[in-house]
Formats: C-alpha cells, sequence, structure tokens
C-alpha cells in the first residue's frame, strides 16, 4: 500500500511526462515546494512516515535502515547556489512506469507539448512507498499532474506565446543577434 498526497501549487522542474527520460526510462518530474506551504509539506512528511512504517513491516525485516533514502530535500541546502529557482523551495522526484494523466487548470487534459513545461506551476497527485534495492527509501510516484500558471521557462526555453511574438516582429540584422 502506499500514501498519496496532492499537492497544493508547486513549481515543476526536469518535465518528462510526454515520453520518458532516455536517463531512467520514466515518466518524472521534480516538485519545487515553496517552504511556507505547510499543508503540503506536512502531507508529504507525513506520507513518508506512512511509507517507512510499511517498508519496516513489509520490506526491512523489522527495522528501519541506516542511512534511509528521504525524498523530501532542502533546495536552499542542496541546488541553490547553482540553481536559483530553488531558494526557498524543497524539492522532490516523482517518476512512474505509466505516462502520467495531465490536465490543465479546468481539468481538460493536455495534448500539446508546449503546455506542460519545466518552470510552470500546478499541483502533482503523488503517492510514496518503500524500497529496497542497492539502497533502502522511500520514493515518490508520479499520477497525475494539474497545470495552474505560467511562469518563465527553465533552461532557455521560450514558452508558445514567446515563439509565437519573436516571429511576428520583422527580423533585420540587429534583431536576429538578440
Amino acid at each position: 500500500m502506499s500514501a498519496k498526497v496532492v499537492t497544493g501549487t508547486v513549481r515543476f522542474s526536469y518535465l518528462n511526462v510526454f515520453r520518458k527520460s532516455a536517463l531512467d526510462e520514466k515518466y518524472s518530474v521534480t516538485l519545487l515546494i515553496p517552504k511556507d506551504d505547510k499543508k503540503t509539506l506536512n502531507a508529504i512528511r507525513k506520507a513518508i512516515d506512512t511509507a517507512k512504517r510499511e517498508g519496516i513491516k513489509e520490506k526491512w525485516k523489522g527495522k528501519e535502515p541506516r542511512d534511509l533514502w528521504n525524498p523530501l530535500r532542502d533546495g536552499d541546502e542542496e541546488k541553490a547556489d547553482e540553481h536559483p529557482e530553488y531558494a526557498g523551495m524543497y524539492f522532490l522526484k516523482a517518476k512512474s512506469d505509466s505516462k502520467p494523466i495531465l490536465l490543465d487548470e479546468y481539468k481538460d487534459e493536455i495534448l500539446d507539448e508546449t503546455e506542460l513545461y519545466s518552470g510552470c506551476w500546478g499541483r502533482a497527485n503523488i503517492n510514496f512507498f518503500a524500497f529496497d534495492n542497492n539502497t533502502k527509501g522511500v520514493s515518490a510516484g508520479l499520477n497525475a499532474l494539474q497545470k495552474k500558471r505560467d511562469d518563465d521557462a527553465f533552461g532557455g526555453r521560450v514558452t508558445l506565446d514567446e515563439a509565437r511574438t519573436s516571429f511576428d516582429e520583422d527580423n533585420d540584422e540587429d534583431d536576429m543577434l538578440g
């Protein structure tokens, strides 16, 4: 059994939800959770604790392993120096073998891959479960995402509107340089 959480509004990063990542052959997203979203963070911590208790009972021979992997990480401590978008955030990666359900703010299915991108904000339906392979810990499974609003795309990617606007202008040689 796993513990399910539906988050408050979080920011999506490293979004691989239309096709599997070549790295681990899974659908995935890293969720950036504002540190002031106490409701979401409390729900996640409670779900992680539930998954730990299940792991102790079902996978780890009655005791919690030393160096147990925790999926919830502190962005200020681990990433903010290299990735400023992680400042003031906790983060966790959620993965799935099957394609997650992708919805817009009206709960209609998202089919246009340009609508959902790293940098936009939304909610996530995730579940937590214990694992025991080369390491032991708790992981997050990805069930569904709901986009709530746009923001600057991560990684220099332009939005659909930015791309359209860039081609609306007359491009002389000076405009081509940037």
